[in-house]
């Protein structure tokens, strides 16, 4: 283990962008060091540091803190820390201590290592190099971070992660409908934020039903490895502890609403623990009044006022009503959502703005006040001409381009856009057909004799009704375990599931109790074996289930789910679902066909609904399909109407010999009234916000080009083939990694038994057990760091048959690195990143990167014996020397050019932001001024941080032409 010292100068092997860093502290076996240039602290473990020590040698070149440049001529070293006495170009002295040098300093290394006789295989420069080219262009892609995902590329998704992941601290609210995919959407944004650097430390607070879907999902489609703190992690930690926050040891974290809402010391550890970001999935269960807030409000609350960037997933706000919408608008931002009045008026305002881009879109004549109002608001700024533009040109396509920069300009205006994001079926096309059967069964007499009784049961609980099987044993406590010998619903379900083998069915039943006793039956009289997944057993254990499931060729046939899988798992690779009964409220219908009917499902829902005659579930099935149409689509409005009906309806149920025609036909008649009412009052401005048409779908259009691409393939078999990890070719669509007894070293993500990988979207989301390998994969991002972080390949020697020299020439081949001190906070490598600068000369200072390309090099080359290299080294040493001095001064020429593109980055990104923001801050309260003062502040500092970009030369290879 090195010797650290407080005050010594250390750099990051794998950081070398942040220049040149102080040990300021040591403890417990960690050393914690300031790289105060890119303003970056760093914890490591002691014992295994990526860092390297910095000691100059005599002659050296040095600069102090204020740039001044010195000549190392004597080393003293003070009780482990480095006393330099050097001069300066005058022959003045000067004694530094190394904390005086400047944190900006780079080595020169590949020099000293290429003169040293140092010279690596030919291979590894060559993958350094494109190494290098592919984190640049990485850098540079708004893609990076949605695109390399075990998704598939839906536009809206797309559109809303690219909106959300490139903002200060998002706090926005992601209120798709049910199947459009929230889930998705909240991780593309926390695995953009992660990837950037934009956000380290991520708090996940979901019911606790959800929460190992999540885990699955995080790690299976993103690459995410959170941790789940429960009351038992956290009491294990404590006691080895006492002291520790638990929530301060992971950076990703994943707990339930309820694990805070019992344990307020815990909830004390997770608000003091300073995350950049928090999500709350199922926020609609947070109940809010002025009055009264729910506890599990205020702890969300709590939480959302003390962390920078927050999502909240939740049902549609028309579902819930306004004031449950306001109560989770107010968790965003309590200062601008603090009036509800207010907050009602201010939506009703941007009704007229919404006509006028209705009929801009469905190109209809614009009505005198519309056409006064857009008039009106487009004076404000650049805009003023775009109507009489509009009115004057007959060219098609640059009428939609003016009416598409209207659109635009007005969406921006809009009061909640800028939070909350909703996009609805009816706006997102490529939802599958449902086809609905009823099946009516017979009333079996062992239910018959207890029908007289249901009048006078108390009305509360209407789930109780709906259940056949849990009255009987309600009536009959002996009777248990024996409802589905006669129940009706059980031979038909069998004989159903036998037609239909071996395509896979979803049953769905309220009752754990059911589901447990429905696979009962179906093993005993069928010999069926199923699937179970209810609360009654571990999440673990669900997830098996739904993987068992999920698997095309080894799994079952059948899932039995209980009401908990009803919310939140997809299983949209099945196309039939049986509502083995149905529950009391219209939501939860909704979101059990919701894990059928959902982006991503290819065929047509076949709904099957068994019910017995003369019960309730025959008035719930009929009242369901005839009066509120909600098992054939979607009913936004389900909730409303269920409100008004619901004492007629639960009246019904208790009453089941009644004629219950003119309740089913009140019900259409009020759910055509609402749905009249709802489109009336649609949120048209809001919708067209959610999901701008042409830029998600240039999105997908680039994504999916993207992973046309071969680049990727090829760079990584240059890794593997360096790395000496053996591969062995599984089919046309994938491949086996194994490790190898040739490897350099452990390879990060490649596990001891090896793993099957695909390059192929399609694949990876069709085969759960493949690793869907992207330019987004750890396992590629850690291979890059591998190689960049290392010296392998920073020096080479070959020998070229190349024309245009004579035989015996020395070319040498100079790889700089422009870059600017990296900051993550301020996002320096979006706007520089680490940029190449190739330059290859020979022997009379004449360039020849142009004609000399990789491609070629990699076509005229040869070999060269090892001990060879060493003697050409020697024989052409004054030479090297001096075409690496010319060279570096051609890099240096090129420098500026690359510098002023980057200002020119920097001031059209943030200027153009930052004005745009101040102009809506006028007319959109919802801009926050915390979003403004932070790209100012980036601004004005990056600027400083560009000026003093430097140049690092990265890798150097010598070329004697034959």
């Amino acid at each position: 283990m090195p010797e650290f010292v407080i005050g010594q100068r250390w750099i990051s092997n794998s950081e070398l962008s942040l220049g040149l860093g102080t040990v300021v502290n040591l403890e417990n076996r960690d050393v914690t060091i300031d790289f105060y240039g890119s303003e970056e602290t760093r914890v490591y473990a002691a014992d295994n540091a990526p860092l390297s020590r910095i000691s100059f040698n005599l002659g050296d070149k040095i600069k102090d803190l204020d740039g001044n440049e010195y000549s190392v001529e004597n080393i003293q070293d003070n009780n482990g820390l480095l006393i330099y006495l050097a001069v300066d170009a005058k022959g003045n002295q000067q004694v530094l201590d190394e904390s005086q040098l400047d944190h900006h300093t780079q080595l020169n290394r590949p020099a000293e290592r290429l003169f040293s006789r140092q010279i690596d295989d030919d291979k590894w420069f060559e993958l350094r190099y494109q190494t290098l080219l592919q984190k640049n262009r990485l850098a540079h892609s708004d893609l990076f971070g949605l695109s390399g995902v075990r998704t598939s590329l839906i536009p809206h998704q797309l559109y809303i992660a690219h909106e959300v992941a490139n903002r200060y601290a998002p706090r926005v609210l992601l209120a798709d409908e049910v199947g459009l995919g929230k889930t998705i959407e909240a991780g593309l944004i926390l695995h953009h934020q992660l990837l950037t650097e934009r956000a380290k430390r991520i708090l996940i607070i979901l019911p606790e039903s959800l929460i190992h879907q999540w885990l699955v999902e995080m790690l299976r489609r993103f690459n995410l490895y959170f941790s789940l703190f429960d009351a038992e992690r956290c009491d294990e930690m404590s006691a080895q502890d006492p002291d520790i926050n638990p929530f301060m040891t992971e950076q990703l974290v994943i707990c339930s609403l309820d694990f805070l809402r019992e344990n307020p010391n815990r909830f004390e550890q997770v608000l003091i623990s300073e995350w950049d970001l928090m999500v709350v999935d199922e926020a609609h269960h947070l109940q809010w009044s002025k009055e009264a807030p729910s506890i599990e409000y205020q702890i969300v609350e709590e939480l959302a006022n003390v962390t920078k960037g927050v999502l909240l997933l939740t049902a549609t706000p028309e579902q819930l009503g306004k004031t449950s919408h306001f109560a989770r608008l107010r968790l965003l931002d309590a200062d601008r959502f603090s009036n509800y009045e207010q907050f009602l008026e201010e939506e009703n305002s941007y009704e007229p703005i919404a006509n006028a881009i209705e009929s801009l879109l469905n190109d209809d004549i614009i009505d005198v006040e519309s056409y006064k109002l857009l008039n009106d608001i487009l004076q404000e700024h650049d805009h003023k001409d775009l109507l009489e533009q509009l009115k004057n040109t007959n060219d098609q396509d640059q009428k939609e381009i003016i009416e598409q920069s209207i659109i635009e300009y007005l969406i921006d205006r809009h009061g909640t856009g800028r939070v909350l994001f909703r996009n609805t079926r009816h706006a997102v096309k490529g939802f599958p057909k449902r086809k609905v059967t009823l099946y009516p069964l017979a009333l079996p007499d062992q239910y018959k004799q207890f029908h007289p009784d249901l009048k006078e049961m108390d009305l509360s609980e209407p789930q109780l009704l709906l259940c056949q099987e849990l009255l009987f044993q309600a009536f009959d406590e002996e009777a248990k375990k024996q409802w589905f010998t006669f129940d009706s619903r059980v031979p038909w379900l069998i004989e159903h599931l036998k037609a239909l083998s071996p395509q896979k069915v979803l049953v769905i039943a309220s009752s754990p109790d059911t589901v447990m006793d429905l696979a009962e039956a179906l093993r005993v009289q069928a010999g069926i074996s199923a699937a179970v997944f209810h609360e009654g057993i571990s999440i673990v254990e669900r997830d098996r289930a739904a993987a068992y499931f999920a698997d095309e060729e080894d799994g079952t046939q059948i899932l039995l789910c209980s009401e908990i899988g009803s919310e939140g798992r997809n299983f949209q690779f099945a196309h039939h679902l049986v509502l083995f009964d149905l529950p009391a409220n219209p939501d939860l219908l909704e979101q059990r066909i919701g894990r059928l009917d959902r982006i991503g499902q290819t065929s047509t829902v076949n709904i099957h609904v068994p019910y017995i005659k003369d019960s309730a579930s025959e008035v719930m099935a009929h009242w369901y399909h005839d009066g509120l149409g909600a098992l054939q689509q979607t009913c936004p409005a389900g909730n409303c109407v269920f409100k008004k009906f619901k004492t007629d309806l639960i009246f019904a149920l208790h009453q089941q010999d009644l004629d219950n025609s003119a309740l089913i036909a009140n019900t259409a008649n009020e759910l055509e009234e609402v749905n009249y009412q709802l489109q009336q009052g649609r949120d048209r401005l809001l919708e067209h916000n959610s999901c701008r048409p042409l830029v998600a779908k240039d999105l997908a259009n680039r994504c999916e080009k993207q992973d046309k691409t071969t680049l990727l393939p090829e760079f990584m078999e240059q890794v593997f083939d360096c790395f000496g990890v053996d591969i062995e070719y599984n089919n046309e669509t994938s491949m086996i990694l194994n490790q190898s007894e040739y490897m350099v070293e452990n390879f990060p993500y490649l596990p001891d038994e090896g793993m099957t990988i695909t390059y192929d979207r399609d694949v990876a989301l069709t085969t759960e057990n493949y690793h869907y390998l992207t330019w987004e994969h750890p396992m590629v991002l850690n291979s890059m760091d591998m190689v960049l972080s290392a010296e392998h390949g920073n020096t080479a020697l070959i020998a070229v048959k190349y024309p245009l020299v004579k035989a015996g020439t020395v070319l040498i081949e100079c790889i700089y690195i422009l870059e600017s001190m990296s900051n993550t906070q301020l996002q320096t490598s979006r706007y520089l990143p680490p940029t190449t600068i190739r330059v290859v000369i020979d022997e009379n200072g004449k360039q020849h990167q142009e004609k000399l390309t990789h491609p070629l090099i990699n076509k005229i080359q040869s070999r060269i014996n090892k001990k060879i290299k060493g003697k050409i080294i020697n024989m052409k040493d004054a030479e090297i020397h001096n075409i690496m001095d010319i060279s570096k001064d051609i890099a240096k020429q090129a420098a500026p050019s690359i510098l002023k593109d980057a200002h020119k980055n920097t001031q059209k990104t943030l200027l153009e932001e930052i004005e745009r923001l101040k102009a809506l801050k006028r007319v959109n309260p919802n801009i926050r001024q915390v979003e403004i003062d932070f790209f100012e502040q980036q601004y004005q500092q990056l600027n400083k941080i560009l000026d003093s970009a430097m140049l690092r030369l990265d890798s150097v290879r010598v070329l004697i032409n034959l």
